[in-house]
């Protein structure tokens, strides 16, 4: 998205990446309506109302049997859609835009002169240099790591294993994003196109786990124990092989280099179980380009601090807000409180699934 911004606006962008597309991703492979209207206002993904199944709220259920649907205002919907065909539009469009992609590129580190960035390094004879560099490339960025910014936190420590389910008659039927929030874990489901439901299950991991190792029989038994989707996965089949990632949590230090600038989940993973992950990576892509454009302009002066500004003011209470969840749910105490909380005022709780899909404004 940022070489496609940046290509609009007249400059020569080279987009490298390590994958060759259209690739798989795991992902909650859900849009929130923020996100959708982003899209649209920056004319990218055109065809996503077209290719992607309606999502018209969210069903939140904790411990105990609480559930809680939250719908969006009428006319507002979300679209679920595989992130492979998401990724695919977006490469069309920076294509399109003139962006030279590179597919199959993985870049080894950053070239570094006189304490700036001037380009990368793919390998021992191919350097590419460059007067801004954007590292988009991930939550293990090789640019971010190796430049020393970026380092995963002792904790929390979480992992995520997704796969596509199909399950006899569900998909059909199923027009809500979904988030089951328990003691120590949470499950994310959400139907997309071809019948198949996307199940992603996010727990902590510790030395010994062997969920790591059996991916698929981990995230079985989740479902299998679960009082309110054992019965509904009961004659389900897992569709695709699992995925598994981690450690989900990145944390950037407080340092910039100039010549490069950071996007997406380079610049930070704060593991939003709410479901704006691609309102933060599309937002932010926006805001990156446009750091790229003053650098281009007027130098690297200030840049960065400009930059983290606009970032802090537009993410803050969204990140606040993913805090809070991920603390309530990594405490047996909080997701009881919460679910009583929800039994008693379930209006808070269907304006925080709003909120998370960015209705409230």
């Amino acid at each position: 998205m940022a070489a496609t911004l940046l290509a609009r606006r007249g400059v020569r962008v080279r987009l490298l990446d390590r994958a060759i597309f259209p690739r798989d991703k795991l992902c909650g492979d859900t849009v929130n309506p923020g996100t959708l209207a982003i899209l649209r206002r920056l004319r990218l993904a055109c065809s996503i109302d077209a290719c992607g199944l309606p999502i018209e709220g969210m069903r939140v259920s904790g411990s105990h049997g609480v559930v809680v649907d939250g719908r969006y205002p009428t006319g507002v919907v979300g679209r679920a859609l595989l992130r492979r065909h998401l990724d695919w539009m977006l490469l069309q469009d920076a294509v399109a835009a003139g962006v030279q992609f590179e597919p199959g590129a993985p870049v080894r580190g950053a070239i570094v002169e006189d304490g700036q960035v001037t380009g990368v390094r793919l390998d021992r004879h191919c350097d590419l240099r460059a007067t801004v560099t954007i590292a988009a490339d991930g939550r293990h960025s090789s640019l971010a790591f190796g430049l020393g910014l970026a380092r995963h936190p002792a904790s929390p420590r979480r992992w995520a294993i997704g796969a596509y389910f199909d399950v006899p008659g569900d998909s059909s039927k199923r027009t809500v994003g979904e988030m089951h929030v328990r003691q120590g874990h949470y499950i994310g489901i959400a139907p997309v196109p071809d019948g198949l439901t996307n199940v992603c299950l996010v727990k902590p991991w510790h030395v010994g786990d062997a969920a790591i190792g059996n991916p698929a029989a981990a995230i079985a038994n989740v479902l299998a124990r679960d009082p309110l989707l054992r019965d509904r996965f009961a004659t389900a089949s897992i569709a695709t092989t699992p995925v598994v990632l981690g450690p989900l949590a990145v944390d950037m230090e407080r340092r910039s280099i100039d010549g490069l600038l950071l996007a997406g989940d380079a610049s930070g993973f704060i593991d939003p179980m709410t479901g704006d992950g691609l309102r933060f990576a599309i937002r932010g892509a926006e805001l990156t380009a446009g750091a790229a454009l003053d650098a281009l302009s007027h130098g690297w002066d200030g840049v960065h601090a400009r930059l983290s500004h606009a970032r802090h003011a537009e993410f803050s209470p969204k990140w606040r807000f993913n805090r809070a969840v991920r603390s309530l749910v990594a405490s047996q105490s909080g997701v009881a409180l919460a679910a009583a909380g929800a039994r008693m005022a379930p209006s808070v709780l269907r304006w925080a699934m709003l909120y998370a899909g960015d209705c409230t404004r």
